[in-house]
């Protein structure tokens, strides 16, 4: 006789090749028995991508059990549904299994971590020397259609169709490309490059990963200023229990700004005459005709890019003992009718060794961001787009701008 939880199991394998398909939240847990339920029936690569394609996790996918998963996967494609797994749950909360079973500290004790930190940031974050840095980004993205049919410029890609099967694998998000770019860290941020930027964003299909990220000392600030640094929980990073804090900034307090490019503005232009069977045959039109307008009438599109203040609300990760920041999360709160509809950021912070010194930096970030690829949001109808950006820091050196 089956046992009940493989009997649910399967009906949870059946519902997710029904048609009508929508992305099924799981745990990691449901995430290990289905990987190991492929792994049984022998599934190819094509099939375990796909199976996974379909799957949206509740909770994190940690690197250290994403590293351990991709050493038994059947190939590429499912190791790169796993990267995108993990990249879309950054911001969750991990299993329990990484929440410490200890009691949370009293209101004093909370105040004295949060104390410690702010003297971390002031006296040593910012205090660190303009630093160089090597950022490799790795993007994914799904294949919604990302340029108006009426712009005039072409693209390969096609609307996700998750109603009448899974058919394309491209219709869902996949690694697209990676980039390596040289970055300066002004006190540990990423400092805005001024270089002319040549790639015509948003005309080529992508938009630009939105730089800088948001910058740990100008957060901190205005989430204590705000008044709404709150506990959250434990949570295991590195094998240490973090004091998580949460805090939000309303819309008057913030100076976080979103900049994303680019998105398109049609344009339609030139001379146009309407006719009626009697006026058409004097403007060329064929005769017999009823009706309709002749001329040079042309649509131009032009990239523009999307720049907005926003509130917005995230964690602090806390070293409880030194006040060091290991992570920190923050998530804008846009309008409904702005054309970016969700941008989140995870950035971990680390040791890096700088010739004789030692210094906190940012290791990785990760970037979920959801917009409006036509720029008609608040339409009718219009379609989204969501891309990832996975980013590790390396190499780090003085820059000679010291």
């Amino acid at each position: 006789m089956v046992p009940m939880k493989r009997c649910l199991f399967f009906l949870f394998l059946i519902s997710l090749s029904t048609p009508g398909w929508c992305a099924r939240k799981v745990t990691v847990s449901q995430l290990l028995e289905l990987l190991r339920s492929l792994r049984e029936e022998k599934k190819t690569d094509t099939d375990s991508a796909v199976a996974l394609q379909q799957v949206e996790l509740s909770e994190q996918l940690t690197r250290g059990v994403m590293n351990v998963l991709t050493k038994s996967v059947p190939g590429p494609l499912t190791t790169e549904q796993l990267y995108v797994l993990e990249a879309r749950s950054a911001a969750l909360t991990p299993p329990a299994s990484d929440i410490p079973d200890r009691p949370a500290p009293d209101a004093e004790a909370q105040k004295a971590i949060l104390a410690r930190s702010d003297n971390y940031i002031s006296r040593s974050y910012e205090q660190t020397p303009l630093l160089a840095a090597k950022k490799t980004t790795l993007r994914f993205q799904d294949s919604t259609v990302a340029i108006a049919s009426s712009s005039g410029i072409s693209s390969g890609a096609k609307d996700a169709v998750t109603s009448s099967g899974l058919t394309n694998p491209n219709a869902f998000i996949h690694y697209i490309n990676a980039a390596a770019q040289q970055v300066v860290l002004d006190r540990g941020a990423v400092r805005q490059s001024t270089a002319k930027d040549s790639v015509r964003w948003g005309a080529n299909g992508l938009i630009r990963v939105p730089e800088p990220d948001p910058s740990l000392a100008l957060v901190f600030r205005e989430a204590r200023a705000a008044g709404t640094v709150q506990w959250s929980r434990w949570e295991l990073i590195g094998a240490k229990p973090s004091a998580v804090f949460s805090f939000e900034v309303p819309r008057q307090s913030s100076k976080l700004e979103v900049n994303v490019c680019c998105f398109p503005n049609v344009r339609q232009a030139g001379i146009a005459r309407f006719y009626s069977s009697m006026t058409g045959p004097v403007l060329g039109a064929e005769r017999g005709v009823g009706g309709g307008v002749a001329g040079n009438f042309q649509t131009n599109t032009d990239w523009n890019e999307f720049k907005s203040g926003a509130p917005y609300h995230g964690y602090f990760y806390i070293d409880p003992d030194s006040g060091t920041v290991v992570r920190m999360i923050v998530e804008a709160e846009m309008k409904p009718s702005d054309i970016v509809h969700e941008i989140v950021t995870r950035i971990d912070y680390g040791l890096a060794k700088v010739g004789p010194s030692t210094f906190i930096v940012p290791v990785r970030s990760v970037v979920n961001l959801v917009v409006v690829p036509n720029g008609e949001s608040g339409a009718g109808g219009y379609s989204t787009r969501t891309s990832l950006f996975s980013s590790e820091y390396s190499e780090y050196r003085l820059s000679p701008s010291n």
